[in-house]
């Protein structure tokens, strides 16, 4: 019995979370060093020890664990408490869990098995649900005061206004509009990629048609050059075209924004020395370039760099989607100086790749 104590005590106190088990009379038979550090105590003082005394968590209210779960009474089917935020001694967040064990429905409870985790991985989500909201509000200030503005001027003054100052203002409407639109899609996007339930709906695509549209889309609304080439005997690459579109519209974008001087879109396929076969859309701009350093944390969500603004959600979502599509994506430096992303999209189906 006691090698069996012991090999259990081992196994504990190898696990990232703290262990407690209390036998069918409610005495402690076990806690793991982790679990003995949060709860301040004695690991081997504890043993025998009610779980009621060993085990002082309390909620905001000061109420106990042990009273207000009350693992040894309850219905005869109940195999468990969900985890639940408690508080430790010293005021620190803790996030418990148990399993309540019976050898027979009928019978009495033979074990419970507690688990404590730290709460800083919830505290974590909880900053990141803030930045959200925060990324959110303040992107969406911007355009919701240019719409009111504006649809607030035309109400008080449409007789005054001419036809040429009517069309401008509901043409920034407009704008002002299609961005809260893109913001909310993005946001949904990048929802769906952290909880797994991206939906998409590839096919065989053009690759320079959809990037052309891109490229003449938003040269309409630059004066900085842009320039495409592509070969015309290009493979048609297996994606979601909105998708593609949107991951195209975001890096040009991108080079608009943070870049300088022209902006360069290369389109050929991939060679035969290559992970996959495929077609490879270059993007090159002459700015200051991306800094070997911090490159990696351009792919982390409300990650800024620089003082021309953005969701900071852009190339988190990037990413993302060329992810999902079995493509890559690589930062490198232009060869004129300035950043160059580099993509890789199939021309086949790399879903589960």
């Amino acid at each position: 019995m006691d090698d069996a104590r012991a090999s259990a005590q081992a196994l504990a106190d190898v696990l990232p979370d703290g262990v407690v088990l209390a036998d069918t009379r409610g005495q402690v038979t076990l806690v793991s060093s982790v679990a003995a550090r949060m709860l301040a105590l004695d690991p081997v003082a504890s043993l025998g020890l009610p779980l009621a005394d060993v085990l002082r968590l309390q909620d905001q209210d000061g109420q106990t664990w042990c009273a207000t779960n009350c693992p040894y009474d309850g219905l005869v089917t109940r195999t468990g408490v969900p985890e639940q935020p408690w508080l430790l001694p010293n005021g620190t967040e803790v996030l418990v869990s148990a399993r309540i064990h019976r050898p027979a429905l009928d019978g009495p409870v033979d074990q419970v098995a507690l688990t404590l985790r730290s709460g800083r991985g919830r505290a974590r989500l909880d900053r990141e649900r803030s930045d959200l909201v925060a990324t959110v509000a303040h992107e969406l200030r911007s355009p919701l005061t240019g719409v009111k503005g504006f649809v607030q001027a035309l109400l008080n003054r449409w007789d005054k206004l001419n036809d040429e100052q009517k069309k401008l203002m509901l043409t920034t409407v407009h704008a002002d509009s299609e961005r809260l639109s893109r913001l909310i899609a993005e946001l949904l996007d990048v929802a769906r990629i952290d909880t797994g339930r991206l939906a998409l709906y590839p096919r065989p695509s053009d690759a320079a048609l959809l990037v052309g549209r891109v490229v003449e889309s938003v040269r309409a609304s630059t004066s900085r050059p842009i320039e495409l080439t592509a070969p015309d005997d290009l493979p048609e690459v297996h994606a979601d075209p909105d998708k593609f579109t949107q991951v195209v519209t975001n890096l040009i974008e991108n080079a608009v924004r943070h870049g300088e001087g022209r902006v360069l879109v290369t389109l050929d396929a991939l060679g035969e020395d290559a992970e996959f076969p495929g077609v490879r859309v270059t993007v090159d701009d002459e700015g200051e370039g991306i800094a070997p350093e911090i490159r990696r944390r351009v792919f982390t969500k409300f990650w800024k760099h620089g003082e021309r603004g953005g969701s900071g959600l852009g190339m988190y979502l990037v990413n993302g989607l060329i992810r999902a599509h079995g493509g890559t994506l690589v930062i490198d430096d232009a060869p004129g100086g300035g950043a160059r992303i580099v993509i890789a999209w199939p021309t086949e189906d790399r879903r589960a790749a």
